[in-house]
């Protein structure tokens, strides 16, 4: 069989938003090899292996269940505490796990970077694609105790599920977006300036009560309503709770604001990172 003549041309970006989304799908090999890697590495010296992509929200929601539902008595906004801390807490999860691994992944993988070419944006989507199997685990868990909630518990009847759930799916890629898009700005700063990394957890920690995870966005004065919209992830978080739970103090315009503002971290992340790849390794 005669040998086929193959070439490849390797040329840098043009400008900031020059992104060559089409050797994405060329090296989607390659992204499903990282995404096994990610999954498989995560928990594979552990006991409980993937189980502890449940097990970590269940204990979570059993935490803020005592401590802010028996003993502070903050507002559910007549939902059962568990429920509405699952819901909170599923795409707010999946934001956590990916936004820091994102924020490091120049710096873990510059061994690989600084020996073969490849499009540098596959790593911050296979830790994308890699998470969404955790978020699938979790979603059927709250699925479980939704449905015990709704239909074994007289507080079940004030849980609404709605058509909006068919939306659900819009939910995750918004989440997926401002976590790489946010994800990719620190991998940028942090490449610099490695003090980032020791911030991140911190970070994460800050937005996530900012989010309103723990007490519903109806508790905030209905005019400062539009300044926590501000964080996208409030309207997330919202949408999640209406979808599933039938109750949640969002508008029109919180969505629409969360979305721009979404896009616009997303595609300035994108274009920042497109910048710094080409010359990361004198960071290194």
């Amino acid at each position: 069989m005669p040998a086929t003549n193959y070439e490849l041309v390797i040329e840098p970006s043009k400008g900031w938003f020059d992104i060559r989304w089409r050797e994405l799908l060329h090296y989607r090999d390659l992204t499903l090899l990282l995404v096994r890697r990610d999954f498989v590495s995560k928990y594979k010296q552990t006991v409980l292996g993937p189980a502890w992509f449940v097990i970590q929200p269940l204990l979570t929601t059993l935490v803020f269940t005592i401590i802010f539902g028996n003993v502070a008595r903050l507002g559910t906004d007549g939902m059962p505490h568990v429920p509405f801390y699952l819901a909170g807490l599923l795409l707010w999860s999946y934001f956590a796990q990916s936004l820091p691994a994102i924020g490091s992944c120049l710096i873990v993988n510059s061994n690989l970077f600084t020996k073969v070419y490849f499009p540098r944006l596959v790593v911050p989507l296979s830790i994308l694609l890699s998470n969404l199997i955790a978020l699938a685990l979790q979603f059927v868990t709250f699925l479980a105790f939704w449905a015990y909630y709704r239909y074994a518990t007289e507080a079940g009847a004030v849980m609404q599920a709605n058509w909006t759930v068919l939306l659900f799916p819009l939910l995750i890629i918004q989440t997926a977006m401002l976590a790489g898009g946010v994800g990719l700005w620190l991998a940028v700063i942090t490449s610099q300036y490695r003090d980032l990394q020791h911030l991140m957890s911190f970070i994460v920690q800050i937005w996530m009560y900012a989010s309103f995870i723990i007490v519903p966005l109806s508790d905030v004065p209905e005019r400062f309503r539009l300044w926590a919209a501000l964080n996208p992830m409030v309207a997330v978080v919202e949408g999640t709770r209406y979808a599933f739970l039938g109750k949640a103090a969002l508008t029109p315009l919180h969505i629409g604001v969360s979305a721009a503002i979404t896009l616009v971290v997303f595609a300035t992340g994108v274009a920042a990172f497109g910048r710094i790849e080409r010359k990361f390794v004198d960071y290194i």
